[in-house]
């Protein structure tokens, strides 16, 4: 059986974003291009209403190409029990209070069994001392905390 995988807002915006000539965010956009066809085919693939959400707002012709990559995936609600799963992570000091909405991203992953959260927010998700406060937030609320990974991790697990 395929793995579930929740896609973050940051996988879509580098694979639709122009070239950039710095050499990490380069190599970003190499890797999501690299994983993006293989979402649909290896793996069973979700978005969320909020992804929806913050791939619509910035410039209105980047907005565009952001929502049309993402159309094909099934959305995942953003329900009360994800809502709260949140607010347990932020209180939890598991993601900073400035910035709920990647607590939601994993609240509504892990509330929905999704096995794997594909991102390249190193800042709050994809970090080994926030990954490990998370997990023991959303495990101590009765859930399976996804993997958090990067497409490049991704990548190289599938060699």
């Amino acid at each position: 059986m395929a793995k579930r995988l929740y896609i973050e807002t940051t996988i879509v915006s580098y694979l639709t974003a122009r070239s950039s000539r710095d050499i990490l965010v380069a190599a970003y956009q190499q890797a999501t291009r690299e994983l993006w066809p293989r979402l649909a085919r290896k793996y069973e693939s979700y978005v969320s209403a909020l992804v929806y959400e913050e791939a619509g707002r910035g410039n209105p012709d980047q907005a565009q190409l952001r929502l049309a990559a993402i159309r094909t995936f099934p959305m995942l609600d953003v329900d009360d029990a994800a809502r709260t799963l949140a607010e347990k992570i932020v209180d939890g000091n598991g993601i900073p209070e400035e910035h709920p909405e990647d607590a939601l991203h994993i609240a509504v992953a892990a509330v929905n069994g999704i096995e794997v959260l594909v991102t390249w927010n190193f800042a709050h998700l994809n970090n080994p001392f926030t990954r490990t406060m998370i997990r023991q937030i959303v495990e101590n609320e009765g859930y399976v905390c996804p993997e958090i990974c990067s497409p490049a991790e991704l990548l190289e697990s599938r060699k």
